[in-house]
């Protein structure tokens, strides 16, 4: 039984998908060139006044409810005051003690990062304030670039009880937050541009103990894995510090992903140190029960009861169902093209092995496919009516990745189709049996597996275009008589 008890709270940043910024009008875009897309607002010149960004604000609330949290009819803006580089007008727009949604919940339960069942529960929500982003730093040699472009995006900082114990729990939770914010269309969850990134707090605790230990904080985790590698290794560290008689000291910490080791950056600081007071330039947010109320019911549907619905409704396994749901463009794409096939399991099939392998193996996303979803149905209809097999199947999505021909076309252009004639396969039969008397013998002497052997010969004579279901059928009829 371990000694110790791991203790974890999160606090996950998430920029909000809107087109402008948070309290101006430049554009909320990435990937444009450094310092390009800032004003006076932004950038905090002297006279300058923010005007909040109404679908920002919508749109967490719509978190907050997709969340599970209570929706503050009345919340703030406070000034979050401190000097550094990333923020040009030394402090930040945020909320204190009003946020716009308070309490929540997440439901994790499933397979961790390291394989492990982590036990079905609810994670418990403190609260989910917005505030505005600060600048990207980036670190080259001795020099640091500013670059003011990603300053004042709106952001959602969705913070949660320390109610975690593991890092398999973490990533299940992050998975999870992921998929419910993607699907509720609030934020890309890009976490290469850096639109989803959090801090974590650990600390360990004696089994039995209620008292926390001494937290340490581990800032601007940018992945899910960095977030599961450094859990685990704070965990590691502070269990070794504590069996070495050396106390916990409360620091914020930074995380090099390449060696795997957090290091120390700071004492940690409290909230006075930050000398919060209410935005005087920003009145309070006002939200009455009609607009509550419209906002809740326009929720879309979440991953869980999506994953209800494909196994209700598509006669889909629990697994596939699982995993076509984990990325809201999967999803998607899969039932847009069920809609158009008979057998929904054989496209989700597809999907899942064939289609996503050649998709990883070319670095291109299922939003990137070049085969369009009512182009896959196309296919799958080819093998369900028996025009193709599966074998040929394979060659005609291979050459619908590179051009832009129905499966269909690509068939009849390259005489693909299926060869389900039983007088032409049970030539082709009789011909495999004459030729391998050695195998037909196995089988004969209570060999059963060898049989494959022989359609495979028949495949191979047929340049892969036998009916394989006829083709067994026939060797079978043939060697028993």
């Amino acid at each position: 039984m371990p000694k110790y008890e791991a203790v974890i709270g999160l606090e996950t940043h998430v920029q909000v998908k809107t087109a402008s910024k948070m309290f101006c009008a430049c554009p909320n875009q990435y990937g444009a060139d450094p310092n390009t897309l800032t004003c006076p607002v932004c950038m905090g010149l002297p006279g300058a006044l923010p005007v909040p960004n109404k679908l920002a604000i919508r749109k967490t609330v719509e978190a907050g409810m997709l969340l599970n949290c209570t929706i503050a009819p009345y919340s703030k803006f406070d000034r979050k005051n401190y000097f550094y580089a990333d923020m040009a007008k030394s402090f930040q727009l945020s909320q204190l003690d009003q946020p716009l949604c308070l309490g929540g919940k997440v439901h994790i339960g499933g397979k961790g990062f390291s394989g492990t069942e982590v036990v079905e529960r609810d994670v418990q929500l403190n609260r989910i304030h917005l505030e505005e982003d600060v600048a990207k730093l980036s670190h080259k040699g001795t020099a640091t670039i500013v670059d003011f472009n990603r300053c004042s995006l709106p952001l959602m900082e969705i913070v949660t009880e320390p109610d975690m114990h593991s890092a398999d729990e973490v990533y299940n939770y992050l998975v999870t937050l992921k998929q419910i914010l993607q699907y509720g269309n609030i934020s890309d969850c890009d976490q290469e541009k850096g639109q989803m990134r959090c801090d974590v707090n650990v600390s360990i605790r004696p089994v039995g103990q209620k008292e926390f230990g001494t937290k340490a904080e581990i800032k601007n985790l940018n992945s899910i894995r960095a977030a599961h590698r450094a859990v685990e290794y704070e965990i590691w560290r502070q269990t070794n510090e504590i069996e070495a008689g050396r106390a916990i000291v409360q620091e914020t910490r930074g995380w090099n992903d390449d060696t795997g080791e957090s290091y120390s950056m700071r004492n940690k600081e409290t909230v006075d140190d930050y000398r919060y007071f209410p935005e005087p330039d920003l009145m309070p947010i006002f939200l009455d029960d009609s607009y509550i109320n419209e906002i809740r019911a326009s929720l879309p549907e979440l991953p869980e009861q999506r994953r209800a619905r494909f196994i209700e409704e598509f006669s889909l396994t629990e697994y596939d169902a699982q995993v076509l749901t984990q990325d809201k463009e999967t999803a998607d794409y899969f039932e847009t093209a069920a809609r158009l096939v008979k057998t929904p399991k054989t496209l989700a099939n597809w999907i899942l092995t064939e289609l996503l392998r050649e998709l990883g193996a070319n670095g291109i996303t299922i939003a990137e496919c070049p085969v369009s979803p009512e182009r896959m149905a196309g296919l799958i209809l080819l093998i369900e009516d028996n025009t193709i097999n599966g074998k040929i199947a394979k060659t005609v999505l291979s050459e619908m990745l590179k051009s832009e021909k129905e499966a269909k076309q690509i068939v009849e252009a390259q005489g693909l189709s299926q060869v389900s004639d039983q007088g032409e396969i049970e030539m082709l039969v009789m011909k495999v049996i004459a030729e391998n008397a050695v195998q037909v013998e196995q089988y004969k002497s209570g060999n059963p597996k060898v049989i494959q052997y022989l359609v495979g010969q028949v495949m191979k004579s047929s340049k892969g275009k036998a009916n394989p279901q006829m083709t067994l059928e026939l060797l079978k009829s043939k060697m028993d008589s």
